[in-house]
């Protein structure tokens, strides 16, 4: 049969529904493409957001210390810091007679054997001339043999070069002042009041004089906790000052009567120090003079005789400026020195037992003995001799590093920080500052403005990280050590030496600003700091160590402890807006529940039958958290942007917990109960296990990833945060 013929209208029909499936067929097929797609995506960013495990010696040997000081039959939901650190004692105060040992001590203990052993294998024609001098002043100082040989025998001829004094033979009664004089100007020795250049406060580009009570042998009496017996330590100090007189060849008669008249200025030249509380209180700590108003209001010095010899050849005149930290202590200390005018033979015998305090490390065993009997009385501390002489190397680099300084920083950063190791910590930085910066928005007590200026304040910040660049310029260190003389074999000249040296390269500091070094710790330094003068953050390379931070490290481990000192320390820049009488801008009823929270929340612990004053430790609590929090979202805007995230060979143990394991273990230590009891009157950080513990209990990222019950003990109800 044929087929009817089409009509127009069919044929129409028809194509229509033609198209219509076209249609429905391509849609199905887009459909599958995006599903495929998606797919692929999917398996794409598996693969490069995938996990790669660190094989690697360096994570191998990280591994190792985290597990063996690991204690896992610890629940992480009951105490994190057990839990991370349980085992940390045991396995690192062995044969340690240390009050307090904690990763820093481990980390600079390995900082300085680095330095050690540079300094004792020296490579012919590597080190730079600098770099030789400070080698020869090392040997000379762990030459012992040379030491004991000569005794006191280099101090007692010294001292009757400067006039003297009536324990050992006669005093010549030289002129007071130039006495006074030829100690500052020659042996770098300062007994009545310090003076050093130092920058502005008003402009920290310039470099002025500045003077400040002398550093005291003996703390005072407020340092001790009321149950030490401070007659008792008074008594000390009296055997220590009069052992020095007996070393020096003084006859015990003639000894015992001018050290004890010695002894009662020493106690009325302290108790004229004003305490840092009042100076603080009644803004006295910068007061800027002219040595014209010094002369008028301490007259028994002659400031321009001295300050002149101190800084020679640098011409002053009365009208010098000159910063002051402690006027009413310069007023009382030139009083006594005149109700003492009529014994200057006993002002002459405190000039000279401050010199032999300053030059005592140049002498024999005796001197060092002495002085560590004392120190260990202080303290409560038990030491003998033979750990005295095997821990020689420490002396000797304590001594070396006094000096050289800048030599030793370029050795420690040329073997511990490479150029890969400063772009790394660079990056996390600014990731760190741009997630501040971010959770600012976030912060509900502070108003547009404040908020405003604070993210200004955050950009405006310097940051210093790994070393002063002054110290890998070769030819300027060298410069600086040109004219010092070093002898291998002589170390009592060479501490003399050095003591003139350093004296100079302080008076060119005054002359150019520019070549002032502003880092208050030096590179192998492992604490950061924020600088309030300088509105700067300053993280030595110190740091920049296994258990803290390496190239080969998971970025978990690096932010998790390196990056939460960086948001610590960028966090200390904003310290004013928690403070409770500042920021006037902010909310007046947000503010205050968050610090409240903060306050009463560490108070609530207890550590040893101890607790803590949570005012007293707020900023760095607050520092803490804000830390934690902002070091952790740095580490999740870091996995944003990089396509694998590295693990440790710990089964079970994802990344996300690994942040929060490496922040706790910067952490680990242990402190005996005396050190928490001093700790906790001085410090103003909680105690490490409560440091970890407030920590965490703030942040629900930690909970989650641990899977803490609500309510456990690192999972509290109440989270407390001011950031």
């Amino acid at each position: 049969m044929r087929t009817p013929p089409q009509t127009c209208e069919e044929s129409s029909e028809m194509v229509k529904r033609r198209q219509k499936a076209n249609i429905l067929v391509l849609c199905a097929l887009l459909l599958l493409i995006a599903v495929l797609g998606l797919v692929l995506f999917i398996i794409f960013t598996n693969i490069t957001h995938g996990q790669e495990t660190c094989n690697t010696t360096t994570c191998l040997v990280f591994l190792a210390r985290l597990l063996n000081v690991h204690n896992k039959s610890i629940d992480p939901c009951d105490d994190f810091f057990s839990y991370t650190c349980g085992n940390w004692e045991a396995n690192h105060t062995q044969g340690i007679h240390m009050p307090l040992v904690n990763v820093f001590d481990v980390l600079l203990e390995e900082n300085q054997l680095i330095m050690r052993r540079r300094l004792e294998e020296p490579q012919l024609g590597v080190y730079s001339s600098a770099e030789e001098k400070a080698v020869q002043f090392y040997t000379s100082c762990m030459n012992t043999e040379q030491i004991e040989a000569q005794g006191a025998q280099p101090l007692k001829e010294l001292v009757n070069e400067i006039g003297g004094w009536n324990i050992t033979g006669s005093w010549k009664e030289t002129d007071f002042n130039q006495t006074l004089q030829m100690l500052m100007g020659k042996y770098n020795t300062f007994p009545f009041f310090k003076a050093y250049v130092g920058p502005s406060s008003s402009d920290p580009s310039t470099n002025i004089i500045q003077i400040d009570h002398p550093e005291f042998e003996l703390p005072p009496e407020n340092h001790f906790k009321k149950t030490v017996n401070y007659p008792q330590v008074l008594r000390s100090y009296f055997l220590y000052l009069k052992k020095l007189g007996d070393l020096m060849g003084g006859h015990a008669a003639i000894t015992y009567t001018y050290i004890s008249l010695a002894f009662s200025f020493i106690s009325n030249l302290q108790k004229a120090v004003t305490p840092l509380e009042t100076r603080l209180e009644k803004r006295m700590l910068f007061y800027t003079t002219t040595i014209k108003e010094l002369q008028e209001k301490a007259p028994s010095i002659d400031w321009l005789l001295c300050l002149q010899a101190t800084f020679h050849p640098l011409q002053l005149n009365m009208s010098q400026p000159i910063v002051v930290h402690d006027m009413d202590y310069l007023k009382g200390m030139s009083q006594l020195i005149g109700e003492w005018q009529n014994r200057r033979d006993v002002l002459q015998i405190y000039m000279i037992l401050y010199l032999i305090r300053n030059l005592s490390p140049a002498l024999d065993r005796q001197f060092e003995e002495a002085r560590q009997e004392f120190t260990d009385k202080l303290y409560s501390r038990t030491r003998g001799s033979e750990m005295l002489r095997a821990e020689r190397w420490r002396k000797c680099l304590s001594e070396t590093s006094m000096f050289f300084s800048p030599v030793l920083g370029k050795m420690v950063v040329q073997e511990i920080f490479s150029q890969k190791a400063k772009d790394l910590a660079e990056q996390m930085f600014s990731e760190i500052r741009d997630a501040i910066h971010s959770r600012l928005d976030q912060v509900e007590w502070m108003g547009s403005q404040s908020r405003r200026e604070a993210k200004e304040k955050i950009y405006r910040l310097q940051v210093e990280i790994g070393y002063p660049d002054s110290i890998l310029q070769t030819h300027k260190v060298n410069d600086e050590y040109q004219e010092l003389e070093i002898y291998k074999d002589n170390f009592f000249h060479n501490v003399i030496a050095c003591l003139k040296s350093l004296r100079k390269r302080l008076l060119l500091r005054l002359i150019n600003p520019h070549l002032q070094d502003n880092w208050e710790v030096p590179p192998w330094s492992v604490h950061s700091y924020y600088s309030l003068r300088r509105h700067a953050v300053v993280f030595p390379a110190g740091m920049f160590r296994n258990p803290f931070f390496h190239t080969e490290f998971p970025s978990a481990v690096n932010f998790g402890a390196m990056g939460f000192f960086m948001a610590h320390e960028l966090l200390h820049s904003f310290y004013d807006y928690v403070l409770p009488e500042n920021c006037s801008a902010c909310d007046t009823k947000t503010r205050p529940q968050g610090i409240e929270c903060l306050v009463k929340q560490y108070e609530s612990y207890s550590l040893k039958g101890h607790s803590i004053n949570g005012s007293f430790t707020l900023l760095e609590n607050a520092a803490d958290t804000g830390g934690l929090a902002i070091a952790y979202q740095a580490y999740k805007n870091w996995l944003a942007k990089h396509r694998v995230v590295k693990v440790l060979p710990w089964p079970g143990l994802s990344h996300h917990q690994l942040f929060f394991i490496s922040f706790a273990h910067a952490m680990c230590g242990h402190q005996s109960l005396e050190e928490l009891q001093t700790f906790l009157h001085r410090d103003p950080h909680s105690p490490p296990p409560l440091r970890v513990r407030g920590s965490l209990s703030n942040s629900q990222d930690f909970s989650r990833h641990f899977h803490c019950p609500s309510k456990s003990p690192m999972n509290p109800t109440v989270k407390c945060h001011i950031w």
